[in-house]
């Protein structure tokens, strides 16, 4: 027998290898779309760091255990949303993240953070939940947030949702309103759970299927619900305001105080639920009108019992997370525009020297912090003023063989006044002065 392979025929051969696409709901960011999000990490870092937070990054894997334990096993997201496999070498069980305030509190622990007093966090990255994806809402999405640890008094909490409007006045952003209330402390709200199991189990046949599962799990989730045909019920359930006791209702005056005195409006909701086990005393959403059904782009609250829920010694803490692409949308929606991206300079060269020229040029001026794209792949100068306009950059140099033998450039503006001389004026200047010159030129530019 030959060990030659027969050669595919026909259609056979021809055929071109199928198109592979992206899993549905975990998205490309693309450039055009980039610079926003390149904006939003950078306004984030700042802001951030003006208030004492220190950046915290942890694996995108954890173990399942941990979101079970600290979510909550009777939640949506451990049912019916994460992404959870065993390892094939070991047999562990792990999960993409789908939140961080569990993995935060887990590396807290892990490292005895806590030791030398308490520790004001940020984050940011993806996260994976398995639900249909929607406007705003995807299988992998972006969330950034803050978490302070040790802070047991309703100052921290005031902080935190200052720190959040403080966010939306930075990105320019308007439409988002806060909605606030107190959930209370472990007793309080087993004595209105028992009320709520109570008050529901009389209206069953109004439950849903949603509702009767959660009835005796976790009946303040059915609070939560977003079924229109079970609006009149749930408004006329037992409140949790009426179960607070004397230090939760002190706690939730202190923060309604600082907030008064900050000037952050707020609505009282005493419907407003976090969907995770772990919150407790304050919490609160930022949401908006512009976004649909997905009008909730921050949420957060205290957190007090999940350091002793994952094994911590038990420490107060308080914390938000906001869902990037919810509030790229927003600002899109707002029309807040997005910030120039262009490069200082594009370098166009023309001519075996000029090119070598050209890219020592180049490196010099990335050597005195000027954002320099250097042209590369040939063409006429026609064909690279076109690449340098398209590149945003404010001026083009210009070098041929002829300026790489005098040891000069050209130095063209494209859309500088260049210190008074209009858009379009150029000049030439020696390359051991370019340098020099374009700083000069961008400073003036910007006086």
């Amino acid at each position: 027998m030959s060990d030659r392979m027969e050669a595919p025929s026909g259609a056979q051969a021809q055929r071109p290898p199928a198109r592979l696409v992206g899993v549905k709901g975990m998205n490309d960011l693309l450039p055009g779309d980039s610079e926003r999000w390149e904006h939003l990490e950078q306004t984030v870092a700042g802001w951030a760091r003006s208030y004492g937070y220190a950046q915290i990054r942890t694996p995108i894997v954890e173990h399942t255990a941990l979101f079970k334990r600290g979510i909550g096993e009777v939640t949506d997201i451990v049912e019916k949303e994460m992404y959870s496999f065993e390892d094939a070498l070991n047999g562990e069980h792990l999960t993409l993240r789908p939140e961080n305030t569990a993995g935060v509190v887990r590396a807290v622990i892990e490292h005895n953070l806590l030791y030398d007093g308490p520790k004001r966090l940020w984050y940011t990255g993806p996260m994976f939940r398995h639900e249909r994806p929607q406007r705003g809402r995807y299988r992998q999405f972006h969330q950034i947030g803050i978490e302070a640890l040790g802070f047991g008094g309703p100052d921290i909490d005031a902080e935190v949702i200052a720190m959040s409007q403080r966010l939306w006045d930075d990105l320019g952003l308007e439409g988002v309103s806060l909605q606030l209330n107190s959930i209370g402390d472990a007793e309080e709200r087993r004595e209105h759970r028992a009320a709520l199991i109570t008050y529901f189990e009389r209206h069953a046949e109004r439950l849903d299927e949603d509702a009767r599962r959660r009835l005796h799990a976790n009946p303040l989730r059915i609070l939560d619900t977003k079924n229109p045909a079970m609006q009149e019920l749930v408004e006329a359930a037992p409140r949790l305001a009426d179960f607070l006791g004397d230090a939760s209702r002190v706690h939730f005056e202190g923060v309604q105080s600082l907030l008064r005195a900050l000037g952050i409006p707020f609505q009282i909701n005493p419907r407003l639920v976090r969907g995770l086990d772990y919150y407790n005393r304050t919490v609160f959403e930022w949401t908006t009108d512009r976004l649909g059904a997905q009008g909730t782009i921050c949420g957060g609250g205290r957190y007090d019992p999940l350091i002793g829920m994952l094994g911590g010694k038990p420490a107060p803490a308080c914390g938000f997370a906001i869902g990037v692409e919810r509030l790229l949308e927003l600002l899109r929606e707002s029309a807040v525009p997005a910030q120039a991206s262009g490069c200082d300079v594009y370098v166009v060269h023309q001519g075996e020297r000029a090119a070598t020229v050209a890219f020592t040029t180049a490196e010099a001026l990335r050597s005195v912090g000027l954002d320099v794209v250097l042209h590369a792949g040939g063409g006429s100068f026609k064909s690279q003023f076109k690449r340098a306009d398209a590149s945003g950059a404010e001026f083009a140099v210009i070098i041929g063989d002829d300026e790489a033998a005098a040891g000069q450039a050209g130095v063209k503006a494209l859309r500088s006044a260049q210190a008074g001389q209009g858009a379009g004026a150029q000049h030439t200047v020696a390359l051991d002065a370019l340098a020099d010159y374009i700083v000069d030129a961008l400073v003036a530019d910007n006086d």
